[in-house]
């Protein structure tokens, strides 16, 4: 499952969609309970998680496959894979040692849970050395048939130097004062990618309130310059200007009936458009739809590789 990027030598993109306001939680409403709880214990999730690498490391490719959904789906800066095309991918990487930190747990419902963690690697892919990270990587697991399988990963390489949307960079947008009716009438439904184009839509009017009325209170944002919960997040949104990003490739995964994926390509137009892979996991709480998780991974292009794979591309299963 784990793509680990690409090669050798990349070209890290800046990340959108964030600032860098403190890690973990920075407000009272993001430590609410979830409406929801899960029958899938934190300790049973990492163990499921280490079951995917172990498998991964000990090139057992019919167990990895069998820990994934049919639909399954992966997200990294080099590519976007369904379950054939990773199962295929991961027999070019030979992993010597991973180690994790920071495991967290966070519910979806009764049948789907999100793991976030930080994963540091050592191997090869196609017998070249790959960084070792650590990696920001995120899982979803869902009880498919009372069966625990994965569906989702993502993983983002952390920056080093500035963003392009971080306040060094890019003047801060003004807070325009929005009453709260206006929030209100920003309404969410079971279209993942509808409603994160409502998102997008609400961060370029500059209407915070809407933005963070659309996010769940326990929501957590992964970027390549640090990991937000909700209040970090709406700060975030209000320290760049995405007037011009562009919003393609999107593609939905539905969990169950109160869950849903959806991922696509943000472009940010410029001399050299530099461009982000976009995750967001919708939940249905009390009968309103909120963004519980996002994460965005910058694409990354090998500085010389012809058989570079296509930014925002998913590659179809093979029989």
């Amino acid at each position: 499952m784990k793509k680990i990027l690409a090669l050798v030598t990349f070209l890290i993109v800046a990340a959108a969609c964030s600032t860098e306001p403190p890690a973990g939680p920075t407000s009272n409403a993001n430590n609410a309970t979830p409406a929801t709880s899960t029958t899938l214990s934190e300790a049973d999730a990492i163990a499921k998680e280490k079951a995917t690498w172990d498998a991964i490391k000990k090139k057992d490719y019919e167990a990895f496959g069998n820990m994934l959904t049919s639909d399954y789906i992966e997200v990294g800066g080099d590519g976007v894979y369904d379950k054939a095309g990773i199962v295929a991918y991961v027999k070019d990487l030979a992993l010597t040692d991973v180690t994790y930190a920071d495991w967290k747990l966070l519910p979806v419902d009764k049948d789907a849970v999100i793991l976030t963690y930080n994963v540091t690697i050592k191997g090869t892919f196609k017998n070249a050395a790959i960084p070792p990270g650590p990696y920001r990587a995120s899982s979803a697991w869902v009880n498919r048939d009372g069966k625990w399988l994965a569906i989702f990963y993502q993983e983002t390489l952390p920056k080093t130097g500035p963003s392009a949307a971080s306040p060094a960079a890019t003047p801060a947008a003004k807070s325009a004062a929005t009453p709260a009716a206006k929030a209100a009438e920003v309404t969410t439904g079971p279209d993942a990618e509808a409603n994160d184009k409502l998102v997008w839509q609400a961060i370029k009017s500059k209407n915070y309130d809407a933005f963070g009325a659309m996010l769940a209170p326990d929501a957590v944002e992964i970027e390549a310059d640090g990991v937000y919960d909700k209040a970090g997040s709406v700060k975030g949104v209000s320290m760049f200007d995405p007037s011009k990003f562009e919003l393609s490739a999107w593609k939905t995964t539905k969990f169950d009936s109160d869950a849903s994926l959806v991922t696509y390509l943000v472009t940010m137009p410029g001399p050299k458009p530099s461009q982000e892979r976009h995750s967001t996991i919708w939940v249905n709480r009390a009968g309103k739809w909120l963004a519980l998780f996002h994460q965005g991974s910058p694409v990354e292009a090998p500085a010389s590789s012809p058989a570079a794979k296509p930014a925002a591309s998913v590659k179809p299963a093979s029989k």
